[in-house]
């Protein structure tokens, strides 16, 4: 009987985990097609994508990996 009990909760976790799967694909797709709809009107979305990823992060991370970056490109004479 135990075994009945852990295979049925077995397969609810997988089946759960299949329709999660299939959304974040869906979600994805959504992604892809926002971009691709900015693209076709003029945005760069490479810069976009940064953009997207600095506003995840904290303000001490973004603040501190500006400040890295800016001490690189002074290395480096890009300015």
């Amino acid at each position: 009987m135990t075994d009945n009990v852990s295979a049925e909760q077995l397969r609810q976790f997988i089946e759960r985990v299949e329709r999660l799967e299939e959304e974040k694909r869906a979600m994805q797709d959504d992604i892809k097609d926002t971009y691709g709809e900015a693209k076709s009107t003029g945005f760069d979305v490479k810069t976009m994508r940064s953009i997207v990823r600095l506003r995840r992060m904290e303000k001490h991370h973004r603040d501190e990996a500006d400040a890295l970056l800016e001490t690189y490109r002074q290395a480096l004479g890009l300015q």
